[in-house]
């Protein structure tokens, strides 16, 4: 799992959304099951923050909806 962390994205809320993600993946004990990081820049600037889960590119990450990804797209890991 990557997220944009371009200064577009990052300045559209990315740094709460990477702390939320981080937290959820510790609390649901997937920190050794999903590798998360950071990527530069995704290229999709206007549609950002970017969130790339596998090969599936998720446009418009914000705080309010990410929790709703992270159920849908790695719920089932646990």
């Amino acid at each position: 799992m990557q997220i944009c962390l371009g200064s577009s994205c990052f300045s559209r809320g990315n740094r709460d959304v990477v702390n939320y993600i981080r937290n959820y993946l510790k609390k649901n004990h997937l920190e050794d099951k999903i590798v998360f990081k950071g990527a530069r820049c995704m290229n999709l600037c206007s549609n950002g923050p970017n969130l790339r889960i596998n090969d599936r590119i998720i446009e418009g990450v914000t705080l309010a909806k990410i929790e709703a990804i992270l159920e849908k797209e790695i719920g089932n890991i646990r």
